[in-house]
């Protein structure tokens, strides 16, 4: 969605729109785990309006996405949604590059030429909206790490050995007092 800067006045408006899923999921299958997937265009309402040369922006998304389990491997429906704000200047206004720019501007961004691509913006805004570890439930049991089963469904038989298996050769040492 691109608006045109000379039609960004000081009167407040609104904008609704789908940003499509496509981009979206291009950039997530690239990622080292793919974990999430994007099922339809992400509903994004906006506001936005001038003060001066700054244009503000304000308003939310949602998603339909689809997630892999971190535990127990089982795909589910995991709804995004995220409200967001930012600020975006001219790169006239002082700033050699976005560099320049300290931690505490992540809401601020910079814009050149005469038309704002609210896309590249709308996708960041959708990628900090997940979650780093995809859970299907907050009580996730995850899979047996013996037989694989999956402890949401079914519990196994396994016995699993309390401790870390590299220090199983000291259980057996025996210990004496020497006076």
């Amino acid at each position: 969605m691109k608006l045109r800067i000379d039609d960004i006045t000081a009167e407040a408006k609104e904008l609704s729109f789908a940003e499509p899923e496509a981009e979206i999921n291009r950039i997530l299958e690239k990622a080292p785990l793919i974990e999430f997937r994007v099922e339809e265009p992400i509903g994004v309402k906006v506001s936005y309006y001038r003060a001066g040369t700054e244009l503000f922006f304000e308003g939310g998304l949602h998603a339909s996405t689809t997630a892999i389990c971190a535990r127990c491997a089982e795909e589910f429906a995991a709804p995004s949604d995220r409200d967001f704000r930012f600020v975006l200047a001219p790169k006239a206004v002082g700033f050699d590059a976005e560099e320049d720019l300290r931690d505490e501007d992540l809401e601020f961004s910079l814009y050149d030429g005469d038309q704002i691509d609210l896309s590249p913006l709308i996708r960041e805004q959708f990628l900090l909206s997940l979650p780093t570890r995809p859970l299907c439930q907050e009580d996730c049991r995850g899979l047996c790490p013996k037989c694989g089963i999956n402890l949401n469904h079914t519990q196994c038989d396994c016995t699993l050995e309390v401790g870390h298996p590299g220090l199983a050769a000291l259980r057996n040492l025996k210990v004496g007092r020497s006076s």
